[in-house]
């Protein structure tokens, strides 16, 4: 089995920084934050083993594979895989402002 390559959008590092520092404020401390982060990353190393475990799009390249209340949407190349973004599933679906290639 061929592990993909994973490389980040600025965007989807964006997405996963505001995501952490949320918790970290409303917690006050970072221990939830350091958890969640664990948790997306392992998930990205599953999909990098097995790309097509996500969701498919109207894109046949594009994937959305879900871990908790999460969604970490990303595009299949050759043996590279690229995170677009990191959703929150609980935010209301109007403000998902990505590439039209996803709906």
């Amino acid at each position: 089995m061929v592990k993909y390559k994973i490389t980040w959008s600025n965007a989807a590092r964006l997405d996963l920084i505001d995501i952490l520092d949320f918790y970290v404020r409303i917690n006050g401390t970072a221990t939830y934050s350091v958890k969640l982060n664990a948790k997306i990353n392992s998930s990205i190393k599953l999909v990098s083993k097995n790309p097509f475990l996500g969701i498919p799009t109207e894109n046949d390249s594009v994937r959305a594979f879900i871990t908790g209340d999460y969604q970490i949407i990303y595009e299949i190349f050759n043996q590279l895989i690229l995170i677009i973004m990191i959703w929150d599933c609980r935010r209301d679906p109007e403000d998902k402002v990505i590439d039209r290639r996803i709906k």
